[in-house]
């Protein structure tokens, strides 16, 4: 409209003229009567935020840049300035991911130089970043840089080389030399590589320190700010997580991550057994609609940021991070029914629960299930409950809202089922929500009795289920008296009024227990966790199974259910334990192919979440184990080389490794081994360690002719000649019962220029086996 217009304009005349005349705080304030015209405005946006820069408030600046930069996305000055005024604040992480996207912008526009100075900046930032540095090469070797170049290429292969890649790293540096032969620092490079030493870290350029001291100081603060009360609604604090998600996800599938390198190491091994196995094409398509999907919300494209969703899920990657985030969008976009098929998968995940239980009941009551809405908010309202109390009280807080969820999934009255649903939504969908239940608790605490807090609930409705927790208090003491017959009779009456009242068929498991019914009890415990888990409630679920696996170690489908109910919760390193767990029943039961099989899906779910990588080696040594029980001895090779990789200071490792080659008859891979480790102890000082290591191989390898002659080399380089001499004199009667005379002379010339004291001996025997 005209008037806004003239409105606008005239506002950001007058902050421009305060800003001439250095008025920042008039400017500031005449910049945001324009934005609240045109709040998108990305001139109004630019300027505000240089006012706010100008008055020193950088907190509000940043802001400002952020909504800039979701605004104009192409605008490079905007991530530029995020990254300075993040690296003020000490927020490093940001820093570095807005300066490298500035570089990325200039060198669109062609600003090289530019493009230049912020990708030095991020090396400033993070001496370790490995993009950055791909991005400095690549244009500097453009440019006719050779010099920076090499630079850049050598501290990408020491990044490399650190993350397992050695084959790359040797690459780069060949690279190097091309640009540069006469480099001095590239061919340091090279004769590191070659004798397997590690080269020098990036060094961090002048400048870095102080950002990070500022980060230590914000660290410090953090916990004050987190006692703050939280400025977002469940959904929206929801879909934040899962946005982050999306982008880790998005930098797991970067082909210059390093540690997406590192997994790709793995893959030979995991193959086959998730999305570590997907074909390059799938990769390539994953990385393109995640991006899209990203860029499109930052858009506000939802439309399109749903669609490249939906492309993500065909591509092969599921997590629930994505289906909340789906579903958000799809609810927004009036398309009920996809909403809610992909928030039932995202409830069970602890980040995302609470969101998806609040957008399910709300879409559930614009299709007029009010019955089906009313569940849905009580169990929002049971799960955010749990937070108000002692960690220990959480599962009886739980416990106490089943028979009010029981009690309201069979209500009929419409008007109660409304009312209730718009008090627990008015309750819980607010900014505040963390504090107000947190306050309604506290009202609670001051009038009730007993030390067990009672549902908050109850301050909205009242229990219409009371006879059915009566019974189970009656059921209850009929057990402790013994009385089993009358407590399980007592609890079948009680499921007349209550069928669907899960707690009380556990009861119902545990007086079969009590009665010494194991396989009945099983059973039961088995169909309660099943409607747990359709339910979303997986804690409950994960618990009647372990109940399961105490009184059944041996039921596989007890852990594998345990197992998919963890990892849908997030829960990966619990995950991990449990596959660990199953494959140690398939390896007591003597299957070997089954106890591999589980043991290298363990693996993929330690590279593909966001699991501890020290699980990588206790897994592969017990793969590696099976494969030498199954005498598949090529097979251990390859997973005794990973270990190798991830921990190369391991000697029994080590020692598999040259044994497994020497049986295999690969001398040559056997001696390449032998050797790398015996630089790598040289390189560390621990020159004693490797006489030691090559006298056990020897005793346990008396025949092999390649560790005689390193160990008679290492007793030489130490000085103890007599040793050296006898390892030197075996290795020569074996030549000569061999029928080896040539090679067995230049052994005995070596024993000689070593001057033992009986060394005519040894020129006699030279004599003998070559007269002339």
């Amino acid at each position: 409209m005209p008037g806004r217009e003239d409105i606008f304009q005239k506002a950001m005349n007058e902050g421009h003229s305060a800003a001439w005349d250095q008025e920042w705080g008039e400017a500031a304030s005449a910049y945001r009567r324009a934005l609240g015209v045109f709040p998108d405005n990305a001139n109004a946006l630019s300027n505000l935020g240089l006012a706010l820069l100008q008055t020193q408030q950088l907190d509000e600046s940043l802001k400002t840049y952020r909504r800039l930069a979701r605004v104009s996305s192409n605008d490079p000055v905007a991530f530029e300035r995020i990254a300075q005024l993040s690296e003020r604040l000490g927020q490093i992480r940001e820093a570095v991911d807005a300066a490298l996207k500035a570089g990325e912008l200039y060198l669109n526009d062609r600003d090289v130089d530019k493009a230049i100075e912020n990708w030095g900046h991020v090396i400033m930032l993070d001496p370790e970043h490995v993009r950055a540095h791909s991005r400095l090469a690549l244009t500097h070797e453009k440019l006719g840089n050779k010099q920076q170049a090499v630079t850049e290429y050598l501290a990408i292969a020491s990044l490399l080389q650190r993350s397992g890649s050695p084959d790359k790293a040797v690459e780069l540096v060949n690279r190097a030399l091309h640009l540069m032969p006469a480099s001095a620092e590239a061919k340091q490079a090279q004769t590191l590589l070659r004798t397997r030493q590690l080269l020098p870290k990036p060094v961090r350029p002048k400048g870095g320190t102080a950002p990070l001291a500022m980060a230590q100081v914000r660290q410090l603060e953090k916990p004050k700010q987190e006692a703050q009360s939280s400025s977002l609604d469940p959904v929206e604090d929801a879909r934040g997580k899962a946005l982050t998600k999306l982008a880790e996800m998005l930098f797991d599938y970067s082909d210059e991550s390093p540690d997406a390198k590192q997994r790709r190491g793995l893959s030979a091994i995991v193959k086959g057994t998730g999305y570590l196995s997907l074909q390059q094409a799938e990769q390539t398509k994953i990385v393109l609609h995640l991006g899209q999907a990203i860029d499109a919300q930052s858009k506000h494209d939802e439309t399109q940021a749903a669609a490249e969703l939906e492309n993500v899920l065909e591509a092969g990657l599921n997590h629930p991070a994505i289906y909340f985030d789906l579903g958000l969008l799809r609810f927004r976009g009036e398309r009920l029914e996809s909403a809610l098929r992909h928030l039932r998968h995202a409830v069970q995940h602890v980040d995302y629960a609470l969101g998806a239980r609040l957008l399910m009941g709300e879409i559930l009551q614009k299709q007029a299930n009010l019955q089906g809405a009313c569940v849905e908010y009580l169990e929002a309202l049971k799960f955010s409950d749990a937070m108000t109390v002692p960690e220990d009280m959480a599962d009886e807080i739980g416990q106490l809202y089943e028979p009010l969820i029981e009690a309201h999934s069979t209500v009929t009255d419409k008007d109660d089922l409304s009312r209730l649903c718009a008090n627990i939504k008015e309750l819980l969908m607010r900014p505040n929500w963390r504090e107000h239940l947190q306050k309604t608790r506290e009202q609670m605490s001051k009038t009730q009795e007993g030390n067990m807090p009672l549902p908050l609930a109850e301050v909205i409705i009242q229990a219409q289920s009371s006879q059915v927790l009566e019974s189970m208090s009656e059921i209850n003491a009929l057990a402790r008296q013994g009385r089993l017959r009358p407590a399980m009779d007592e609890a079948f009456h009680a499921l007349i009024s209550a069928p669907t009242y899960l707690p009380l068929h556990t009861l119902i498991g545990d007086l079969l227990i009590q009665e010494e019914r194991i396989p009945e009890a099983i059973e039961k415990y088995t169909v309660v966790a099943s409607a747990y888990s359709v339910r979303g409630e997986s804690n409950q679920a994960a618990k009647l199974l372990r109940r399961v696996l105490e009184h059944s170690p041996m039921d596989m489908y007890a852990r594998t259910q345990i197992i998919e109910l963890l990892l849908a919760r997030g829960e990966v390193d619990d995950a991990i334990k449990e596959y660990i767990e199953l494959a140690d029943v398939y390896y007591r039961l003597a299957e070997l192919d089954m106890a591999r099989k589980t043991f290298t899906t363990a693996l993929r779910v330690v590279q593909q979440a966001n699991a501890d990588r020290a699980w990588n080696v206790p897994i592969l040594q017990r793969m590696a184990d099976i494969d030498m029980q199954r005498l598949d001895w090529k097979q251990a090779v390859r997973v005794f080389e990973q270990i190798r990789t991830l921990g190369p200071d391991d000697q029994k490792v080590r020692k598999q490794l040259i044994d497994l080659n020497l049986r295999l008859a690969q001398q040559n891979q056997a001696q390449a081994e032998l050797e790398s480790y015996l630089s790598y102890l040289g390189s560390n000082g621990r020159g004693r360690d490797a006489i030691m290591f090559l006298e056990e191989l020897v005793a346990e390898n008396e025949d092999q002719l390649i560790l005689r002659r390193a160990l008679a080399d290492h007793y030489k380089q130490a000085g103890q000649v007599d040793k050296a001499v006898e390892q030197l004199d075996v290795i020569g009667e074996m030549l000569i019962e061999s029928g080896k005379n040539d090679q067995a002379a230049e052994v005995i010339r070596q024993i000689i220029l070593l001057n033992p004291p009986n060394v005519n001996k040894y020129r006699q025997a030279l004599q003998q086996i070559q007269p002339e």
